[in-house]
């Protein structure tokens, strides 16, 4: 299936896509950044219907098969889930797994323009090698693909198009807004004047959610006297506001969440530091699937300046990545000298 614009978000989290289905409408999903080694047996798919298939493909990068999806485990023996964590991870083995995983679930063999994000700290440094990398026809053992263009933009930009939306009044050239993307592994935030970004105010710095949950895990590590290695765990339980299940307990994290705000309140006054005052905004909008922990935090350090935590947070930067292929595509487009 061929498609002009194909979007991916490749977080530390979760990798989201986003493509034009045949009605016009937006199609997006989403799966754990998780790119564990594939198991050389398949033992679910040999239980005679009592043990059900998960949804997860394998994808052989380099001679190394891995495998993603949405059914790919989220706890493994001694904590290896094949999740990354460093500032190249976009350079990685396990990000190449993830792309290529969002395209072979999507169906689509040939797209025109493929738009990636990154963080707004390593953007100078990783774009032009994500273009170089997967420009071209490539085959991670899923099937040919086929990527004419591929586009990459700061993240955060993804979560200020998609905010604006059908408010195109309040997204004016001299409309200014701080968008803030709370990442698993990373904090970014982008100044914007309208749609120009104001680099001197954009920035962003590890920091994300991750480094909430590993707190957590230490903290309950020395309450239960045990090492608690279920990130992912914690990361389910305080998104669907659930107790952690250890060792047959039913955990409440809130008391645990509370001692670790000294490591958001960090990251915010870091972000504060760079951003300054806030007086001419017209508001702050929270994205990201950590904005709901880091809300309040930022809430104290603007409290006169109107905040929103985007709909469907997790999913705002891809569909807003998805608008700018878009948009770019159609520029192109008329561009093109008519043909005889």
């Amino acid at each position: 299936m061929k498609t002009s614009v194909f979007a991916v978000d490749v977080g530390y989290g979760n990798t989201k896509y986003a493509y034009r289905a045949a009605s016009g409408t937006i199609a997006s999903a989403m799966f754990p950044s998780l790119a564990p080694l594939a198991a050389t047996r398949a033992l679910s798919a040999s239980g005679e219907a009592v043990l059900t298939s998960r949804n997860v493909a394998t994808m052989m990068i380099d001679e190394v098969e891995y495998e993603v999806g949405p059914d790919v485990p989220l706890t493994a023996a001694y904590g290896n889930t094949g999740r990354a964590l460093s500032n190249d991870f976009a350079l990685s083995d396990n990000y190449a797994a993830l792309l290529a995983g969002a395209i072979h679930f999507s169906e689509v063999t040939h797209i025109e323009r493929l738009v990636l994000g990154l963080p707004v700290h390593t953007m100078h440094k990783l774009a032009e090698k994500l273009k170089e990398r997967f420009t071209g026809k490539w085959d991670f053992g899923a099937g040919r693909v086929t990527v004419d263009k591929v586009v990459v933009i700061p993240q955060p930009l993804g979560s200020l198009v998609s905010a604006s939306g059908n408010r195109q009044k309040e997204f004016g050239r001299d409309s200014a807004h701080l968008v803030v993307d709370v990442g698993y592994f990373t904090t970014d935030w982008v100044y914007a004047n309208g749609f120009t970004m104001d680099d001197r105010r954009s920035g962003g710095m590890p920091g994300g959610a991750s480094q909430i949950y590993q707190r957590i895990a230490g903290l309950l590590a020395r309450d239960q006297d045990e090492e608690v290695e279920d990130l992912e765990l914690i990361d389910k339980a305080l998104r669907e506001r659930t107790p952690f299940r250890f060792n047959g307990n039913d955990i409440d994290l809130d008391p645990y969440l509370e001692k670790s705000q000294p490591l958001i309140t960090g990251v915010v006054k870091e972000m504060q530091n760079n951003v300054g005052q806030l007086t001419n905004a017209r508001s702050i909008i929270l994205s990201g699937g950590g904005a709901a922990l880091y809300a309040p935090a930022i809430r104290r350090a603007y409290p006169r300046v109107t905040m929103e935590i985007i709909d469907a947070p997790c999913l705002a930067n891809v569909r807003g990545f998805l608008v700018v292929g878009d948009a770019g595509l159609a520029r192109e487009r008329t561009r093109e000298p008519a043909k005889a």
